[in-house]
């Protein structure tokens, strides 16, 4: 296909863009053959009613341009006419055809959704990277975060999100939901994903974040007692969960107290991996907030998200040239 001159012109510019090099990576380590493979079975055809479907390969390119900036679905319309770095990624000439519209993306978003695809997304994206060798699945690292949603209520029921509820963290009070991950301990990728209402507790939810074959978990302070549940009494698990603070802030000077705060720390260390998932989702794809009403939705969104973090995460892995 000829390249256009604004193509031409674009790609003499001297200077890359930070915009330029994440899409460049992003285009990189994704795999999608296998992303496509697993949508294309529910993916209209042609020769249906109404306009032909837009290709699947840039329709899942916008949705994930739309995932990674964090864009509502105007906004990723707009994005792609107003940033020629979106538009090459996309693969989107405005010299020779129109790029997909919002409700076009919307109805691909609802797809996805229909049909559990976005879980597909995250399944395909950890098939990719165990191939690599990234997941060991020796250990797992449990941990939740808050999502806040809308607390308007100017809306067509008058009503706030029925699926969303009040939380309390320290002294201040959250309405949202939470998003529940395990997380490999040696590599840091997410594994599981579960998304509950704010009030639901973290502890309750830990068994469905393990995969079953690893043989040490660990958490923070708010899973104290988890191996004296029931569902946890007959897995091969050795939990090492953090101590609360109080406890440890009235630790002695004393050689066992010295010790024991040297334990907590190797914990936290550890534990920290955890937290680098949810900096991609929260802070570099801006997902602080609901976008749906129902956690339905929202939580089929997480699972793009944490799987596109994933690819992130282990982007110097799938970028090193020794493999």
């Amino acid at each position: 296909m000829q390249t256009s001159f604004s193509e031409l012109e674009y790609a003499t510019k001297k200077k890359l863009t930070r915009r330029d090099r994440f899409l460049a990576e992003l285009e990189t380590i994704t795999p999608w053959a296998a992303l496509e493979q697993s949508i294309v079975p529910f993916y209209p055809s042609d020769g249906g009613v109404g306009r032909p479907p837009k290709g699947l390969s840039r329709m899942l390119r916008m949705y994930i341009v739309q995932q990674c900036f964090g864009f509502s679905d105007e906004g990723t319309e707009d994005a792609i006419y107003d940033s020629q770095a979106i538009r090459r990624f996309v693969g989107v000439d405005l010299a020779r055809d129109t790029p997909p519209d919002a409700t076009t993306l919307l109805k691909f978003r609802r797809l996805l959704e229909q049909h559990q695809l976005t879980e597909a997304i995250f399944n395909t994206i950890n098939a990719h990277l165990a191939d690599k060798g990234l997941f060991l699945r020796e250990g797992t690292i449990v941990d939740a975060t808050l999502i806040a949603a809308p607390p308007s209520t100017k809306n067509q029921t008058g009503q706030r999100d029925p699926q969303m509820h009040q939380s309390k963290k320290g002294n201040q009070w959250y309405f949202g939901m939470k998003a529940h991950i395990g997380v490999d301990a040696h590599s840091g990728l997410v594994h599981a994903v579960m998304g509950t209402a704010g009030h639901v507790s973290d502890i309750s939810q830990a068994h469905a974040l393990l995969h079953g074959e690893e043989v040490v978990a660990f958490g923070d302070a708010g899973y104290q007692g988890i191996e004296k549940r029931e569902e946890h009494l007959e897995t091969p698990v050795t939990w090492h969960v953090a101590m609360r603070p109080g406890k440890r802030r009235a630790l002695d000077k004393s050689p066992e107290g010295e010790q024991q705060e040297q334990l907590e720390q190797a914990k936290a260390s550890i534990r920290a991996k955890v937290e680098h998932p949810f900096h991609w989702v929260k802070n570099v794809f801006h997902h602080r907030k609901t976008r749906y009403r129902g956690l339905a939705k929202n939580t089929a969104q997480l699972f793009s998200l944490f799987g596109l973090a994933n690819l992130m995460l282990a982007r110097r892995w799938l970028l090193d040239p020794r493999g």
